[in-house]
């Protein structure tokens, strides 16, 4: 194994934590990464090691930030979460409410719900991605407001991957008046000292890590399932093979893109994407999470009341996802709920547990009955298959100890 550099400190009790950490540095699965845990209201965890980019030339610092892709839902469901303290939005108002344009083309009966928990039924584009540039919400937002649904708004739950940002966020600007970057900027990020963004400036790029790319999402190597009898697949095979053919995947997932790079490009960094451009520190995330977790107050300050976050992790929709493969994930209101394949790996999920993953990597949480707060950031996206085993061995061990 190569010898990496691992920085930041580690509670003793949690030092299986920095062994599993250190090893996948130094076996190279990971290029670069970030922990940090947060219990009870105590980073017990602070932990940075590897290299920013692909030639391992610089090496990741405490204040590296990287694009957390749909860890970023997490962050907005807490802007919409926030909004519903202060009393400004009702989730059971149809989205016309808000936004009365929204209401054409079968879209008309839309609850706001409906775009938190995934179940609007525009998880895609209907004439496929089209050619606009990311920073320019308006565009995007005019092509998804005129648009018909694929379901029935409400009928299914299918993940909406990159469309839940602009869906959503175009609710919390119509009404704010702000952007949701902005928003979670001046509301939640500068009053706790949270080092998150959406939409990065110039000096935000200099801090940024690489997103290093092994493979794109890619559903192909299940579709030789299309062409096999299903009388001689067993069940869960047969289910599978039911979501291939509706091609749900395909749709929420085509982004047009076929750079690899596009994650570590201006176009993108900049931009206001908030279902997939988060950019941030581990600790910031588990900073965050863990203020939620301990009675959503710290230093005095209030972020919301308490028993409004008790109700926006109660399930709105557990599936099954049309997009996800039949996959029974429960969405609250933008928070996944026990974060499925994510923590814990092969036991029950507890309800306490909510936040989200993304596909680079990277998994956020709290934990309300554990006091918990959970950052883990990755530079190299990993295959499918390999997407989440190091913050899998990290949890498991986590729930081991404390």
């Amino acid at each position: 194994m190569e010898k990496v550099a691992v920085s930041g400190h580690c509670d003793s009790r949690l030092s299986e934590i920095e062994e599993i950490f250190r090893k996948s540095l130094e076996s190279g699965f990971d290029t670069g990464a970030a922990i940090a845990i947060e219990k009870d209201g105590e980073m017990l965890v602070d932990l940075w090691g590897g290299h920013k980019d692909r030639n391992r030339s610089e090496p990741w610092s405490e204040n590296t930030i990287l694009n957390v892709f749909s860890t970023t839902k997490a962050i907005t469901a807490l802007c919409i979460v926030k909004l519903i303290d202060e009393g400004k939005l009702d989730l059971t108002d149809k989205v016309t409410t808000y936004w009365p344009e929204y209401g054409c083309n079968g879209k008309e009966q839309t609850k706001v719900s409906d775009f938190l928990c995934h179940r609007a039924g525009m998880f895609g584009f209907e004439k496929g991605f089209p050619d606009i540039k990311f920073g320019d919400w308006e565009g995007w937002i005019d092509l998804l407001q005129n648009q018909a649904p694929f379901y029935v708004p409400g009928s299914t739950q299918g993940y909406h991957a990159l469309t839940y940002g602009w869906l959503v966020g175009e609710i919390i600007r119509r009404i704010d008046g702000r952007s949701v970057g902005e928003y979670f900027r001046e509301e939640i990020a500068d009053p706790f000292g949270i080092d998150f963004k959406i939409g990065l400036n110039d000096q935000d790029i200099t801090r940024c890590g690489d997103v290093l790319v092994d493979s794109k999402p890619n559903p192909k190597s299940f579709e030789v399932l299309k062409f096999v009898p299903s009388f001689l697949l067993p069940a869960q095979l047969k289910n599978l093979k039911q979501f291939l053919s509706k091609g749900d995947f395909k749709i929420a997932f085509d982004s047009g893109i076929t750079d690899s790079n596009y994650a570590n490009e201006d176009e993108w960094r900049k931009a206001e994407i908030p279902s997939a451009n988060g950019h941030g520190t581990a600790k910031s995330l588990a900073k965050l999470f863990g203020i939620l977790s301990t009675g959503c107050e710290r230093e005095g300050k209030k972020l919301l009341n308490e028993n409004t976050l008790i109700q926006s992790i109660k399930p709105l929709s557990n599936g099954p996802d049309t997009v996800l493969f039949g996959a029974d994930i429960n969405f609250g209101v933008g928070f996944d709920i026990g974060l499925g394949i994510t923590t814990i790996a092969s036991k029950k999920h507890p309800a306490s547990i909510f936040g989200h993953c993304g596909i680079g990597g990277s998994v956020a949480f709290g934990d309300l009955e554990k006091k918990i707060g959970y950052g883990f950031l990755c530079n190299r996206m990993h295959k499918l298959q390999e997407l989440y085993q190091t913050t899998n061995k990290l949890t498991r061990a986590l729930y081991k100890l404390i």
